[in-house]
């Protein structure tokens, strides 16, 4: 994956391209962006999370509909138990918040991952979140929260596996289509753009199937810097890509 710079021109505006209908994002670099300003990590993924905020808005805003982003995943819980400690105080404070604040956004809620390693108050908001926004008609904010593409593939060949021994399917009549409609994100379009702000050339085990024609865009700028500025850059440059799906 090539780094996209920061600071290359903007050629076009948002209003002479077409808008990606599903947009990931890995929000990449608050503990560095703390690191380098002489700061605990926690400092920085509570400015990530403010910059969070920011971008779901914005990509409301401008007309994304389905936008996910990889907020915890699966392996972060080898992180110290501090710098756990005060992500789940973040998770807290914003699940609180967002009952509130994105009501007037029309945003609907949705948490991919595995919930049962999250705490009853968790694990509650989250639930309240999900059902106050069910029936808005807005933007889809799914927030990956204690989510691995490896974990939920495992998940998923479990349950079509389980289906198959119980005879309600059979292994020959499994498709892709099948696959898809076990995974967290059944029902909703594959994300067309990936965005991964940081710098750093990796997937970090991030919607593994559903990522398989995205185009991604890779940006040098850490996550809590990250404005919707730079946004419009990684759209521009989606819209320069040639995407053939495999075809000619």
């Amino acid at each position: 994956m090539a780094l996209f710079k920061k600071k290359q021109p903007k050629e076009v505006s948002l209003s002479d391209i077409v808008l990606p209908e599903h947009i990931g994002i890995i929000m990449d670099g608050n503990g560095r962006w703390a690191k380098k300003r002489g700061l605990p990590r926690s400092a920085g993924h509570t400015a990530g999370a403010q910059t969070f905020r920011k971008i779901a808005r914005y990509c409301s805003d401008i007309g994304i509909k389905y936008l996910t982003v990889y907020a915890f995943s699966t392996e972060n819980w080898r992180r110290p138990g501090d710098e756990i400690d005060a992500l789940m105080r973040l998770f807290k404070d914003y699940l609180q918040e967002s009952i509130r604040d994105f009501k007037d956004d029309s945003i609907v809620l949705r948490f991919l991952g595995d919930r049962t390693a999250f705490s009853p108050e968790l694990l509650s908001l989250m639930n309240e979140n999900e059902e106050e926004s069910c029936d808005r008609d807005g933007m889809v904010l799914n927030i990956a929260m204690n989510y691995g593409g490896r974990a939920e593939l495992v998940r998923a060949i479990r349950s079509l596996a389980a289906r198959a021994a119980e005879g309600s399917i059979k292994p020959e009549d499994i498709t892709e289509q099948t696959v898809s409609d076990c995974l967290y994100t059944a029902g909703q379009p594959d994300p067309d753009l990936i965005i991964r702000p940081s710098g750093e050339n990796r997937t970090s085990n991030f919607l593994l199937w559903q990522s398989a024609y995205a185009e991604y865009v890779i940006m040098d700028v850490l996550w809590p810097d990250f404005t919707s500025d730079d946004l419009d850059r990684a759209l521009i440059e989606f819209a320069k890509r040639n995407r053939r799906f495999g075809g000619v």
